[in-house]
């Protein structure tokens, strides 16, 4: 098992493919696959090794088929938009193909991602012998992964998890999204929502605010978002009481969003404009910045992990799983701001466990549910590497003090 078929040849899905080409030892045939040849084109002239690289319409089943009887894959590698999921994992089914993505499947014409379409996928995957994993980037992802991690190694049981994901970089734009710009402002422009105590709690998009004090950049405001990988943990993550996501936005960003938001720039269903049907934020996203142009003169940081409360022999303890993303750094390495490495570096590694078979068997499955230490030992090896602290009820104040 040696063989990888890459779909999707934007930001991340460039790092995913210039990381697999410095692995020849895991990855001894790599084919990278676009609607556009000239973006598969523009990553292989960046891989150290040679890669195959084809033209492939991800919303035709047929055609995607046809790419996979033809490269015969071990495993496919989604980086391809969450609307692609199903049609990829439709020709996956068809041609017996392993299957991972990074990202849950959002219909077009609602701003809605959820893993209710994919998860029905199991017993045709078991049935077909073959693996499906989902979430396999960063958030979702590594968070799955440090969940996973904190509960087998950690705790005893974890009462209360807060996702915390904050982009420290400066890109220099007045208004630019670090991925996808219709998939970003989809996911910022929806209601915001948590689970507690058993129940999904909805609130309005942006309405729930507080300063979270991230590693090695210090206090950030912070909004309440809805984030698929919440969706699994409440499944796998034994004795949980609460779970939620925030993310850093600066006051720039936000005043652009609301600006754009009142005069129906972010609208997703179609409108008229002198006689042709077009849908507001699929222009929107013409106009903005590709995410891949904003690598060459970004600066700062990510930081992005967990933050757990629970117990440990009868103790109430709180503890934090992150990592520390330098934009210059990943720059140097594979020409790609630290968002898109985020994202690229760990469908690396998950494909390294899968060929390993660490990761693997039957049925379609959230990476939470596979071993943890061996990715993410992984992981860090191969540029992402994770710390674990105490923290302290002064250390985050604001944030267990938030009332949602």
């Amino acid at each position: 098992m040696d063989t990888i078929l890459i779909i999707g040849a934007g930001a991340a899905g460039s790092v995913v493919a210039q990381k697999c080409a410095m692995d020849r030892g895991t990855f001894k045939q790599i084919t990278l696959a676009s609607r556009r040849i000239v973006s598969c084109e523009k990553v292989a002239a960046l891989c150290q090794t040679p890669i195959e690289i084809a033209q492939v319409d991800a919303d035709v089943v047929a055609e995607v088929v046809a790419l996979i009887e033809r490269v015969k894959p071990d495993l496919l590698i989604n980086m391809a938009l969450p609307y692609q999921d199903l049609p990829i994992m439709d020709a996956c089914v068809i041609t017996g193909c392993n299957y991972m993505d990074t990202a849950s499947y959002e219909p077009r014409d609602e701003a809605r991602f959820t893993y209710e379409y994919q998860w029905p996928y199991h017993d045709t995957f078991v049935d077909k012998g073959i693996t499906a994993i989902l979430g396999c980037g960063f958030d979702p992802g590594m968070t799955n992964t440090y969940c996973a991690y904190a509960q087998d190694c950690l705790f005893d049981e974890i009462e209360y998890i807060d996702i915390v994901d904050c982009n420290a970089g400066d890109h220099g734009k007045a208004f630019a999204t670090n991925f996808n710009p219709e998939i970003n402002l989809r996911e910022v422009t929806a209601d915001g929502k948590y689970w507690k105590n058993g129940e999904w709690i909805v609130i309005p998009p942006l309405s729930c605010r507080t300063m979270i004090d991230y590693p090695e950049v210090g206090p950030r405001a912070s909004y309440l978002l809805y984030h698929e990988e919440e969706e699994s943990l409440v499944l796998n993550i034994k004795g949980l009481k609460q779970i939620r996501f925030w993310m850093t936005f600066g006051e720039e960003y936000i005043k652009h969003l609301d600006v754009l938001g009142n005069v129906g720039m972010t609208r997703i269903d179609p409108v008229m404009h002198k006689g042709v049907e077009i849908i507001p934020m699929e222009f929107l996203k013409t106009l903005l910045p590709e995410p891949s142009s904003l690598a060459d003169d970004y600066t700062g940081k990510t930081s992005i992990g967990v933050i757990f409360r629970g117990t440990k022999d009868g103790k109430k303890i709180t503890k934090m799983i992150y990592n520390i993303c330098d934009h210059a750094q990943t720059f140097a390495e594979v020409s790609a701001q630290a968002v898109s490495y985020t994202t690229g570096v760990p469908p690396v590694s998950g494909a390294k466990m899968f060929f390993s078979g660490e990761w693997q068997g039957p049925g379609v499955f959230n990476v939470e549910q596979f071993p943890a230490k061996p990715f993410l030992d992984d992981v860090a090896a191969r540029g992402l590497p994770w710390h674990v602290i105490d923290v302290s009820d002064e250390d985050q104040a604001e944030l267990f003090g938030v009332e949602t």
